[in-house]
Protein backbone atom coordinates (compact mmCIF):
# COMPACT_ATOMS: atom_id res chain seq x y z
CA UNK A 1 0.00 0.00 0.00
CA UNK A 2 1.26 3.51 -0.79
CA UNK A 3 1.90 6.06 1.42
CA UNK A 4 -1.48 8.17 2.33
CA UNK A 5 -1.07 11.54 1.95
CA UNK A 6 -1.04 13.61 5.22
CA UNK A 7 -0.48 10.90 7.45
CA UNK A 8 1.53 11.55 10.64
CA UNK A 9 1.80 7.85 11.28
CA UNK A 10 1.59 5.42 8.66
CA UNK A 11 1.73 2.19 8.66
CA UNK A 12 2.19 -0.72 5.68
CA UNK A 13 2.01 -4.23 5.42
CA UNK A 14 3.19 -4.49 8.43
CA UNK A 15 4.33 -8.11 9.83
CA UNK A 16 6.14 -9.35 13.40
CA UNK A 17 6.83 -12.39 14.79
CA UNK A 18 7.33 -13.46 18.48
CA UNK A 19 10.01 -16.34 17.50
CA UNK A 20 8.47 -18.08 14.56
CA UNK A 21 5.10 -17.21 15.79
CA UNK A 22 3.07 -14.91 13.52
CA UNK A 23 1.62 -12.11 15.70
CA UNK A 24 0.84 -9.36 13.27
CA UNK A 25 -0.14 -10.30 9.18
CA UNK A 26 -0.34 -7.24 6.69
CA UNK A 27 -1.00 -4.49 9.25
CA UNK A 28 -2.07 -1.57 7.38
CA UNK A 29 -3.06 1.93 9.36
CA UNK A 30 -2.46 5.57 9.61
CA UNK A 31 -2.79 8.62 12.30
CA UNK A 32 -3.80 11.80 10.97
CA UNK A 33 -1.91 15.44 13.08
CA UNK A 34 -4.80 15.91 16.27
CA UNK A 35 -6.31 12.75 15.02
CA UNK A 36 -7.53 9.89 17.97
CA UNK A 37 -7.56 6.75 16.77
CA UNK A 38 -8.90 4.06 18.39
CA UNK A 39 -6.93 0.21 17.83
CA UNK A 40 -9.31 -2.54 19.03
CA UNK A 41 -9.89 -6.35 19.45
CA UNK A 42 -9.94 -9.12 21.77
CA UNK A 43 -6.57 -9.90 24.43
CA UNK A 44 -3.73 -11.54 21.94
CA UNK A 45 -5.28 -10.17 18.94
CA UNK A 46 -1.73 -7.88 18.64
CA UNK A 47 -3.00 -4.08 19.85
CA UNK A 48 0.18 -4.13 22.03
CA UNK A 49 2.46 -5.80 19.66
CA UNK A 50 1.59 -3.03 16.81
CA UNK A 51 2.78 -0.06 19.38
CA UNK A 52 5.87 -2.04 20.40
CA UNK A 53 6.74 -2.43 16.75
CA UNK A 54 6.41 1.28 16.09
CA UNK A 55 8.13 2.02 18.71
CA UNK A 56 10.89 -0.35 17.63
CA UNK A 57 10.72 -2.61 21.01
CA UNK A 58 9.78 -5.71 18.74
CA UNK A 59 11.01 -5.03 15.28
CA UNK A 60 8.81 -5.83 12.70
CA UNK A 61 9.64 -8.88 10.17
CA UNK A 62 9.14 -6.94 7.53
CA UNK A 63 6.01 -4.27 6.12
CA UNK A 64 7.20 0.01 6.27
CA UNK A 65 6.33 2.20 9.36
CA UNK A 66 6.81 6.53 8.57
CA UNK A 67 6.75 8.75 10.89
CA UNK A 68 6.52 12.22 9.21
CA UNK A 69 7.41 10.83 6.13
CA UNK A 70 10.43 9.35 7.75
CA UNK A 71 11.19 5.11 7.09
CA UNK A 72 11.35 4.28 11.24
CA UNK A 73 10.55 0.39 11.10
CA UNK A 74 13.37 -1.20 13.22
CA UNK A 75 14.86 1.97 14.64
CA UNK A 76 15.76 1.40 19.01
CA UNK A 77 13.26 2.98 20.91
CA UNK A 78 15.21 5.63 21.85
CA UNK A 79 15.56 7.69 18.13
CA UNK A 80 11.94 6.97 17.80
CA UNK A 81 11.07 8.96 21.02
CA UNK A 82 13.12 11.30 19.98
CA UNK A 83 11.27 11.96 16.50
CA UNK A 84 8.25 12.75 18.99
CA UNK A 85 6.26 9.34 19.47
CA UNK A 86 5.20 9.47 23.04
CA UNK A 87 4.52 6.20 24.56
CA UNK A 88 1.71 5.18 28.10
CA UNK A 89 2.22 1.64 28.22
CA UNK A 90 -0.13 -1.03 29.94
CA UNK A 91 0.27 -1.26 33.33
CA UNK A 92 2.22 2.46 33.59
CA UNK A 93 5.67 0.76 34.33
CA UNK A 94 7.07 3.46 36.84
CA UNK A 95 10.25 3.53 38.75
CA UNK A 96 8.67 2.73 41.82
CA UNK A 97 11.70 3.22 43.98
CA UNK A 98 11.40 6.94 42.58
CA UNK A 99 9.40 10.66 43.09
CA UNK A 100 6.84 11.30 40.63
CA UNK A 101 9.08 14.54 40.32
CA UNK A 102 11.92 12.13 39.51
CA UNK A 103 10.14 10.42 37.08
CA UNK A 104 9.40 13.16 35.29
CA UNK A 105 12.67 14.32 35.03
CA UNK A 106 14.08 11.27 33.68
CA UNK A 107 11.28 11.18 31.43
CA UNK A 108 12.69 14.35 29.73
CA UNK A 109 14.13 13.72 26.17
CA UNK A 110 15.21 17.65 25.21
CA UNK A 111 13.30 17.53 23.05
CA UNK A 112 11.70 21.33 22.11
CA UNK A 113 8.11 22.34 23.18
CA UNK A 114 5.72 23.24 25.37
CA UNK A 115 5.45 20.77 27.64
CA UNK A 116 7.72 21.16 30.71
CA UNK A 117 7.98 19.49 33.71
CA UNK A 118 5.92 23.01 35.27
CA UNK A 119 3.10 22.68 32.32
CA UNK A 120 2.82 19.17 32.77
CA UNK A 121 2.14 19.89 37.17
CA UNK A 122 -0.17 22.61 35.95
CA UNK A 123 -2.40 20.68 33.82
CA UNK A 124 -1.87 17.74 35.91
CA UNK A 125 -2.49 19.44 39.71
CA UNK A 126 -2.79 15.96 40.97
CA UNK A 127 0.98 14.76 40.00
CA UNK A 128 2.07 18.36 41.73
CA UNK A 129 0.38 17.59 45.15
CA UNK A 130 2.35 13.87 44.95
CA UNK A 131 5.30 15.08 43.38
CA UNK A 132 7.31 14.09 46.36
CA UNK A 133 5.61 10.35 46.82
CA UNK A 134 7.50 7.25 45.43
CA UNK A 135 5.70 6.42 42.65
CA UNK A 136 5.46 2.81 43.88
CA UNK A 137 2.99 4.27 46.92
CA UNK A 138 0.58 5.82 44.09
CA UNK A 139 -2.87 4.54 43.06
CA UNK A 140 -3.59 3.18 39.98
CA UNK A 141 -5.15 6.12 38.56
CA UNK A 142 -2.16 8.27 39.83
CA UNK A 143 0.30 6.08 38.42
CA UNK A 144 -1.69 6.14 35.44
CA UNK A 145 -1.47 9.91 35.28
CA UNK A 146 2.16 9.93 35.87
CA UNK A 147 2.86 7.40 32.82
CA UNK A 148 0.42 10.07 30.69
CA UNK A 149 2.83 13.23 32.41
CA UNK A 150 6.04 11.28 31.69
CA UNK A 151 5.17 10.78 28.02
CA UNK A 152 3.87 14.54 27.62
CA UNK A 153 7.63 15.83 29.01
CA UNK A 154 8.79 14.35 25.96
CA UNK A 155 6.85 16.55 23.68
CA UNK A 156 5.39 14.23 21.93
CA UNK A 157 3.94 14.82 18.31
CA UNK A 158 2.33 11.42 18.97
CA UNK A 159 0.93 9.76 21.87
CA UNK A 160 0.58 5.64 21.75
CA UNK A 161 -1.74 4.95 24.78
CA UNK A 162 -2.16 1.55 26.00
CA UNK A 163 -4.89 0.05 27.81
CA UNK A 164 -5.79 3.37 30.41
CA UNK A 165 -8.66 2.34 32.06
CA UNK A 166 -7.16 -1.52 33.19
CA UNK A 167 -7.78 -2.03 36.88
CA UNK A 168 -9.26 1.46 37.46
CA UNK A 169 -12.37 2.45 39.11
CA UNK A 170 -15.10 4.38 36.64
CA UNK A 171 -14.71 8.20 37.93
CA UNK A 172 -10.67 7.19 37.55
CA UNK A 173 -11.58 6.08 34.09
CA UNK A 174 -13.59 9.05 33.53
CA UNK A 175 -11.11 11.37 34.73
CA UNK A 176 -8.35 9.45 32.41
CA UNK A 177 -10.16 10.38 29.60
CA UNK A 178 -11.20 13.61 30.63
CA UNK A 179 -7.45 14.52 30.35
CA UNK A 180 -6.67 12.50 26.72
CA UNK A 181 -9.78 14.64 25.74
CA UNK A 182 -8.24 17.81 26.73
CA UNK A 183 -4.50 16.26 24.60
CA UNK A 184 -6.66 15.89 21.83
CA UNK A 185 -7.81 19.32 21.81
CA UNK A 186 -4.95 20.81 21.98
CA UNK A 187 -3.91 18.77 19.18
CA UNK A 188 -1.95 15.90 20.12
CA UNK A 189 -2.20 12.77 18.02
CA UNK A 190 -3.52 9.91 19.92
CA UNK A 191 -3.51 5.95 18.85
CA UNK A 192 -5.07 4.44 21.68
CA UNK A 193 -5.57 0.61 22.40
CA UNK A 194 -8.27 -0.14 24.96
CA UNK A 195 -10.46 -3.17 25.96
CA UNK A 196 -13.64 -0.72 26.38
CA UNK A 197 -14.49 -0.77 22.96
CA UNK A 198 -17.36 1.64 23.17
CA UNK A 199 -15.33 4.34 25.60
CA UNK A 200 -12.48 4.14 23.10
CA UNK A 201 -14.91 4.82 20.90
CA UNK A 202 -16.21 7.96 21.99
CA UNK A 203 -13.35 9.92 21.95
CA UNK A 204 -11.73 8.56 18.41
CA UNK A 205 -12.33 9.60 15.36
CA UNK A 206 -11.31 6.79 13.70
CA UNK A 207 -11.32 3.04 14.48
CA UNK A 208 -9.41 -0.41 13.63
CA UNK A 209 -10.07 -3.66 15.15
CA UNK A 210 -7.79 -6.47 14.86
CA UNK A 211 -8.66 -10.11 14.89
CA UNK A 212 -5.76 -12.74 15.13
CA UNK A 213 -3.65 -10.09 13.73
CA UNK A 214 -5.36 -8.70 10.78
CA UNK A 215 -6.98 -5.81 10.28
CA UNK A 216 -11.33 -6.62 10.22
CA UNK A 217 -12.63 -3.40 10.22
CA UNK A 218 -10.93 0.15 9.27
CA UNK A 219 -13.79 3.12 9.35
CA UNK A 220 -15.15 5.69 11.49
CA UNK A 221 -15.49 5.41 15.11
CA UNK A 222 -18.51 7.46 15.59
CA UNK A 223 -20.46 4.96 12.59
CA UNK A 224 -19.11 1.96 14.09
CA UNK A 225 -19.99 2.83 17.86
CA UNK A 226 -23.34 3.89 16.28
CA UNK A 227 -23.54 0.19 15.48
CA UNK A 228 -23.62 -1.56 19.04
CA UNK A 229 -24.04 -5.20 17.21
CA UNK A 230 -21.55 -5.06 14.93
CA UNK A 231 -18.82 -3.75 18.09
CA UNK A 232 -20.04 -7.32 19.78
CA UNK A 233 -19.26 -8.75 17.22
CA UNK A 234 -16.40 -7.88 15.99
CA UNK A 235 -14.92 -7.92 19.63
CA UNK A 236 -16.24 -11.02 20.57
CA UNK A 237 -18.45 -9.49 23.33
CA UNK A 238 -21.47 -10.85 24.60
CA UNK A 239 -23.21 -7.77 25.38
CA UNK A 240 -21.25 -4.08 25.23
CA UNK A 241 -21.68 -1.10 27.91
CA UNK A 242 -21.27 2.63 27.40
Amino acid sequence: MSERPGALLDISGLNTNYGKISILRDVSLSVNAGEVVALLGLNGAGKTTTMRSILGLTPPRSGSIRFEGASIEGWPAYKVARLGVGYVPEGRRMFKDLTTLENLQLAETGRSGDWTIARVLEHLPKLAELRGRKAGRLSGGEQEMLAIGRALVSNPRLLLVDEPSQGLAPLVVEEVYRILGELKGRGVAILLVEQNALLALKIADRAYVLDSGKIVYAGSAAELRADRERVRTLMGLSDVVA
